[in-house]
């Protein structure tokens, strides 16, 4: 079989992962098992560009169960958790081509491999398998019926592929489904962006200045657990309907040239560049941590920072001190990478169980309607979103009311009034 893994040797390590994982992911588990009953994929072929984590084999595990044909790269180039990926290929057959901490270089060519058998469907985090797609691999298109993409920052490059004439198929916005964004940005986010700040610096977080850039679902989900482990947070933003809801939520709000020499902590979670920039490190404070929480290692800008420094050190894992010319230092977090994949594991399984529910049921959807979908970027059907909640209600015993008809009749008439 084809792949390129880091070693086979953490296979049994990575099976552990995979099983652990599984246990919270109720509704991912029982589409698997329907899946595997009535083979809604049989011959489909898949490639998927994700972060390579256990959570991420149990989705891989429930289309394989549903008879699709999959191979497997990674969509960051230091979230690939090596012994899951081993185990995807050596105790499930699943074609993997991802490596924790691979090159430029090595990232692509491995999208590249997970391309090279003519898939039908494409899942993505990010939009860079499905710009590769469109650029390099532009005569593999004519098989593709149909594509997924996970996260905000690759829905906003596919609308602008989109608005441009660019998309040559149709991609559904699975990050735009309510069950995925006000789960999976803001309890997801929120929690494993501090697990990778507490790993990577073992700090405590109670009393500190702690700025998020960006009040998005993500931002709103930092913020919220930030004030929760005792932070003093402040949230800066450039679009004034958000800066508002983050003042009545109760938050600080401000410039972030206000900001930085007050903050221990910045977070960016914007999916835009150079949110924090040399003019921010020129006034930062002495020791601030810098921590990204978007996509791409764009919103911290890097060149700056190294221009700056008279030199740096890595005292830990997964941190690198830089000293400035005038003896301050700023403390970069994960090459300024995703920092909850980079140091640490991602999201709760729990979280990513309605994510991936969505990416299954829209996986089936688009075999069964996807080349009659017009080449745009599409919504996530609300039967489907409103699907995984009940299961995952259902998974956690808690039950809702029901409209009755004279009700159903009543939210759809004009004619009753005062």
């Amino acid at each position: 079989m084809d792949y390129r893994v880091r070693s086979l040797a953490g296979a049994a390590s990575g099976a552990s992962k995979i099983d652990w994982a599984g246990t919270e992911m109720p509704v991912l588990k029982g589409i698997a098992e329907r899946f595997a009953h009535e083979q809604p994929l049989a011959g489909v072929r898949i490639s998927a560009c994700l972060h390579v984590t256990a959570e991420t084999a149990n989705l891989m595990l429930t289309l394989a169960a549903g008879g699709a044909q999959i191979r497997l790269c990674a969509s960051n180039p230091l979230s690939t958790q090596d012994d899951v990926a081993a185990a995807l290929v050596a105790e499930h057959g699943i074609p993997v081509f991802a490596a924790h901490g691979e090159t430029t270089l090595e990232y692509y060519a491995d999208i590249d491999a997970a391309l090279a058998h003519h898939p039908h469907i494409t899942l993505d985090d990010g939009a860079d398998l499905i710009a590769v797609l469109h650029t390099k691999r532009s005569d593999l298109l004519a098989d593709v019926v149909g594509g997924l993409e996970e996260t905000t920052t690759g829905v906003v490059r596919l609308r602008a592929m989109a608005r441009d004439g660019m998309l040559r198929y149709p991609v559904i916005a699975v990050n735009d489904a309510m069950s995925q964004h006000l789960f999976d940005n803001r309890y997801g986010t929120g929690q494993s962006t501090l697990d990778g700040i507490m790993r990577a610096t073992n700090i405590l977080l109670a009393g500190k200045v702690f700025t998020i850039a960006g009040y998005g679902w993500c931002g709103r989900g930092i913020a919220m657990r930030a004030r929760g482990m005792g932070a003093r947070v402040l949230v800066t933003e450039v679009d004034p309907l958000r800066a508002l809801e983050a003042v009545m939520d109760g938050f600080e709000v401000l410039p972030m040239d206000h900001a930085a020499p007050l903050s221990d902590i910045i977070v960016t979670a914007t999916g835009q560049r150079d949110v924090v920039t040399s003019e921010h490190f020129a006034i930062a404070k002495n020791g601030c941590i810098l921590a990204n929480a978007g996509h791409f290692n764009l919103e911290i800008s890097l060149p700056a920072l190294e221009a700056l420094a008279s030199g740096k050190s890595r005292p830990r894992p997964n941190l690198e001190e830089y000293v400035l010319r005038d003896g301050r230092r700023l403390r970069l977090l994960a090459q300024g990478r995703l920092v909850n994949l980079a140091a640490a594991e991602g999201h709760p399984a729990a979280v990513m169980d309605m994510s991936f529910a969505n990416q299954a049921l829209c996986v089936e959807f688009l075999g069964a309607k996807g080349p009659k979908l017009e080449a745009r970027v599409h919504e996530v059907p609300i039967e489907i979103d409103q699907q995984v909640a009940r299961l995952k209600l259902a998974a956690m015993a808690v039950g809702i009311d029901v409209l009755t008809a004279d009700q159903v009749a009543y939210a759809t008439s004009w004619i009753s009034g005062t």
